[in-house]
């Protein structure tokens, strides 16, 4: 269907049309055959080849035929190909609009299908197949080798995850990331240049010097990681965001403390490219490939099935006893079959991995009635955005074939901001989506806090119990949960399924044996490396984990010798150390780092990295640089107060002390081994090591 507010194809438009649709689906047939095809003599067909081969929309290659004799083939460019995508819309809306017409002469009344007030779905039909943004085999096969001549933008991991619901139609309308017009109607109005309801900018970030390198009209190769070409996209808007305000509009406030708004001004890029995106291939999953389905296979197995009612529930946390009851309530109140929909690309910092998450779903599925119940992945990059999100989740599913959605309390809420306090409302996320429900055309499950009660043997809505006072309500907090399964402690079948609490046990071994990294921070001369030192003899004294020390001098010689000591290199230096300290963290090691690490943004990233694997201890060598310049063994800081040194922390480029680490110790009139007992202290009340 066409895509809302799209303008009906022109008699001008409508000959163009029909050849790229005809070149996209035979680009070897003959002049003959395509002329054949669309309707036209060969002399009229020669124009408009080279009108087109003029515009950039097709390319024109000299092939042989099978009878020997010189040939041409014509192949869609990327303008072509998104050329051709936004023609089809015109042409839908075209035909649309006529069938509106011939109903109306027929009947004496208008089309019953596409209610005025519904502006953002003309697809009444939630099982009809959604447009994508691929091109056919035979036009891929040809794009990647033209791809090979085009500037390449090597996607971070979420702009991964956001070009594959682009190219599968999960993120319908869209035709590609943002103009810069689409970006500031979301940002301010949730809705897109043309009235669209859209809450979430989806935009392609880069740095500036790629971006000085992209021309507007250019053409660039969109790759992954590993440099395998998934779609090409022309740019056709290029600028640099106000990010404090997209913070303040899309997430409620310019707070670092939220993942997002941390992610946005320190790690995307500063400029913003937007344009539409030609899709060539999906990125290559090999996990769980049987789970994950696109918005039209989901709809293709609905069709097969007969579901004409389904309640997705979102999840980026393990199911467990409450989640369970809570979901059979939403399906039974909706009278709807159940979609289990979990997110497996980016989610919070913290978060259990989604490959723990999805064997943990896999082992309660049976829990539930195979006939009615399914389950499939969802790639998303999620952006704990509250309210906005809610919506956001809701049209996403609405596009996957569903027709009503759970909405959970503080739904995807990113915790505490820098003051303590709860980003969102509880029932924010719930009161946005109620106002736009209608327009989505997906309709809200309100999620309701389920708790046990014990006399009864059985989960009910908090808010539904009339008996509080007579009755024993037991619940367990993520907190507690997290608590229990770190130090190995029971919990209750009342509230998980064995099956899951032991999937979380294998993932997550009690903190005694769990891998961890010891982080010191401090000025050049603090004791940071003697301290650790004397920290790594300790803990090989006592034994049972490997213990490695990176400490800033050796890995500059041994791992980062090319490096200089410009902000951007220091960085890059911490980067490297966090990097293999959350491996030896990962596989069980205890990481003993001790580099300067002046900036609180880049210390920030480390933990993030670390903490996915095991626990991140801080800790500030509060040395002041009065008695670091006292010290001054290697005459750095004389060299500094000269000028002899450019960018030395302390002495011509800022320290970021540490807010809140999990130790601050002070050196001067303490002794080597103290601090360092200190730190043994710390990691024995945190569960780390054991007791002695």
């Amino acid at each position: 269907m066409p895509a809302p507010g799209a303008k009906p194809i022109t008699d001008e438009e409508g000959p163009l049309f029909h050849l790229l649709r005809q070149v996209d689906l035979a680009p070897e047939a003959s002049q003959r055959d395509i002329a054949s095809a669309i309707g036209v003599s060969l002399g009229r067909l020669n124009a408009q080849l080279r009108a087109a081969a003029e515009a950039g929309f097709i390319k024109v290659s000299e092939r042989v035929g099978p009878d020997r004799r010189q040939r041409f083939a014509y192949t869609l460019t990327s303008r072509g190909a998104a050329e051709k995508a936004r023609l089809t819309d015109r042409f839908l809306a075209r035909k649309f609009l006529e069938y509106q017409a011939l109903h109306a002469e027929l009947t004496g009344t208008g089309s019953p299908y596409v209610p005025s007030t519904n502006r953002t779905s003309l697809m009444q039909n939630y099982l009809a197949p959604i447009p994508e943004l691929f091109v056919s085999y035979d036009s891929a096969q040809k794009l990647k080798v033209e791809a090979a001549e085009l500037t390449s933008h090597d996607l971070t991991p979420r702009q991964i995850c956001d070009l594959e619901l682009l190219m599968n139609g999960g993120f319908y309308p869209l035709k590609g990331f943002l103009s810069e017009a689409d970006y500031d109607g979301v940002i301010d109005d949730m809705r897109l240049a043309d009235g669209t309801l859209w809450p979430m900018p989806i935009t392609l970030d880069v740095k500036e010097d790629f971006a000085d390198k992209i021309e507007i009209g250019q053409d660039i190769a969109l790759r992954d990681q590993e440099g395998v070409i998934l779609a090409t996209m022309t740019v056709t808007d290029k600028w640099e965001p106000n990010k404090a305000k997209e913070a303040e509009k899309v997430f409620g406030a310019d707070d670092d403390a939220h993942p997002a708004v941390n992610y946005l001004h320190n790690t995307a890029g500063k400029i913003y490219l937007g344009g539409p995106v030609t899709g060539i291939q999906q990125p290559v999953h090999y996990d769980f490939r049987a789970r994950r389905d696109t918005p039209n296979e989901l709809r293709a197995y609905f069709r097969k099935l007969g579901w004409r009612k389904v309640v997705a529930f979102q999840t980026r946390n393990p199911l467990h006893r409450a989640h369970q009851e809570l979901t059979f309530r939403a399906a039974r109140e909706s009278q709807a079959n159940l979609l289990i929909h979990p997110v497996v690309g980016m989610t919070k910092p913290g978060d259990v991995d989604h490959f723990t998450r999805v064997r943990c779903y896999e082992a309660v599925l049976d829990k539930y009635p195979a006939s009615t119940t399914t389950m499939s992945l969802l790639p998303l990059a999620m952006r704990m955005a509250g309210p906005r999100e809610a919506v956001w989740h809701g049209l996403i599913r609405k596009n996957y074939g569903v027709t009503h959605f759970i909405v959970g309390r503080d739904h995807a809420g990113p915790g505490k901001n820098s003051a303590g306090e709860d980003f969102y409302g509880p029932y924010d996320a719930q009161e946005l989506f109620k106002q736009h429900e209608e327009e989505m055309g997906i309709e809200m499950v309100p999620f309701k806090h389920m708790v046990y009660v014990e006399e009864r043997a059985q989960y009910e809505p908090n808010d539904e119990i009339l008996d509080k006072d007579k009755v024993t309500i037991l619940n367990i907090s993520g907190t507690e949960l997290r608590r229990r399964l770190q130090e190995g402690l029971e919990i209750p079948e009342w509230f998980s399924f064995p099956e899951v609490v032991s999937e979380l046990r294998r993932t997550k071994p009690p903190r005694s044996k769990q891998g961890f990294t010891v982080f010191f921070t401090g000025f050049s001369g603090s004791g940071k490396s003697t301290i650790a030192n004397a920290l790594m003899t300790k803990l090989m004294e006592m034994g049972g984990r490997p213990v490695t020390l990176l400490d800033g001098d050796i890995v500059r010689k041994n791992l980062s010798s090319e490096l200089g000591f410009s902000k951007e290199h220091r960085d890059l230096n911490i980067r490297r150390i966090g990097y293999v300290a959350s491996e030896i963290t990962k596989n069980g090691g205890i990481a003993i780092c001790a580099p300067i690490a002046p900036y609180a943004t880049t210390r920030r990233a480390v933990r993030e990295d670390i903490e996915q694997f095991g626990a991140f201890i801080e800790v500030h060598v509060a040395t002041t640089i009065e008695e670091c310049e006292r010290r001054d063994r290697k005459g750095l800081y004389k060299l500094a107060r000269e000028g002899k040194i450019k960018e030395f922390t302390g002495i011509s480029d800022p320290y970021d002390v540490p807010a809140n680490p999990e130790l601050r110790v002070e050196t001067e009139g303490t002794d080597v081994d103290n601090c360092a007992h200190q730190v043994i202290l710390k990691l024995e009340s945190m569960g780390l090591i054991a007791g002695h």
